[in-house]
């Protein structure tokens, strides 16, 4: 055995189907008074919803969420905090909700109560990722990892099969890259290698069923797993790739991560040959990024970034910026090589592992 250091995140998760009423008993432990319901303006009326059923702690409610956490966004959202003297936060919904409820915590310490609805995993983690002037960028703080994670399958029914996959893809990104993180660790391998083993056999049945609730169950679980093990080590160059093209171009967050995702994973595979095995096994293929390309074909995702809105000459611009205060990696990060990756994300086409 290696010597390896594990820090456990100290959320309360509770996690099972119908959790959803116990929201109103966690604020109540939490000693929580007057109480913020945050959603995008997509749910809104799932914020009332839940806001109606929060009456012993008079609450208001905030849906104006949006992708990649702008800091213009979080400054609307405080104003409402100040003015409703509000003493706890209520996340409902995806990345981009409990997003903003980080952004609220960081700036003034209020507790959290996540409430995810979406595979992304962030509501396990110390990590907020903020746009300002259209440059995305993240920091860890314990200020912004929520109190407390409910989980509950039933707000999953709902969402879209192809949202499903992709939020589940940018799920295993966060098990896949645990895998050889600079703080990889026994404890964390073995939440990754499940995280990718439950996501991989869920996301496929989504798609040919979107109401099988036992996969649901198993893709939630997997998210789960996936956002502890993003919470309790680094990322590397995957992360920030899709960190520096989603916010640069302002493409969809999760879409971003499937796409960039098997290219990342084949760049880094010489390198660490035992994670790339891990995630095979887990996947039951022969070949990691061959795998996690299928797998996104399999949930039908898109597979090029030039479908999503990312322009060809934005290549070298991603590029330069992926090289500018990058990240650890387990690869050293060589020009040619993390261009030559982009540009086959770009197009859709198949991963390359490149010579070690």
């Amino acid at each position: 055995m290696e010597n390896f250091v594990y820090t456990g995140m100290p959320a309360r998760v509770v996690f099972g189907d119908g959790a959803l009423a116990r929201v109103g008993d966690e604020l109540t432990r939490l000693g929580a008074r007057r109480v913020l319901v945050i959603t995008t303006p997509h749910q809104a009326a799932d914020g009332r919803a839940l806001a109606a059923n929060l009456s012993a702690h008079d609450p208001s409610l905030y849906a104006g969420a949006v992708m990649h956490t702008p800091v213009d966004v979080t400054e609307q959202a405080l104003e409402v905090v100040r003015e409703r003297g509000v003493d706890c936060l209520v996340a409902l919904g995806g990345g981009s909700t409990i997003g903003l409820a980080k952004a609220i915590a960081l700036r003034t310490d209020l507790p959290q109560v996540a409430v995810p609805t979406t595979y992304a995993g962030s509501e396990m983690t110390p990590i907020l990722g903020e746009t300002r002037d259209g440059v995305k960028t993240t920091q860890k703080s314990m200020k912004v990892l929520p109190e407390v994670v409910i989980y509950d399958v039933g707000l999953t029914m709902t969402l879209p099969a192809g949202l499903s996959g992709t939020s589940g893809i940018n799920a295993i990104a966060h098990c896949v890259e645990a895998l050889y993180a600079q703080e990889a660790n026994p404890i964390i391998a073995m939440l990754a290698e499940q995280g990718i083993a439950a996501l991989g056999r869920a996301l496929p049945g989504i798609a040919l069923d979107p109401g099988d609730r036992a996969a649901r169950s198993d893709a939630q679980y997997g998210a789960f797993l996936a956002g502890a093990c993003l919470g309790a080590v680094g990322m590397a160059l995957h992360h920030k790739l899709c960190h520096t093209i989603g916010g640069t171009f302002d493409l969809p967050h999760a879409e971003t991560h499937t796409i960039v995702l098997p290219h990342a994973l084949a760049y880094n595979a010489p390198a660490v040959p035992k994670a790339a095995a891990t995630v095979a096994v887990a996947l039951g293929v022969a070949d990691a990024p061959g795998g996690l390309f299928d797998l996104a074909g399999k949930v039908g995702a898109r597979r090029a970034l030039r479908d999503i809105g990312m322009p060809e000459s934005g290549i070298d611009r991603a590029t330069d910026l992926a090289l500018a205060n990058p990240y650890w990696n387990p690869r050293p990060l060589e020009r040619d090589g993390i261009r030559a990756l982009i540009a086959r994300a770009w197009a859709g086409e198949e991963p390359s592992v490149p010579a070690a």
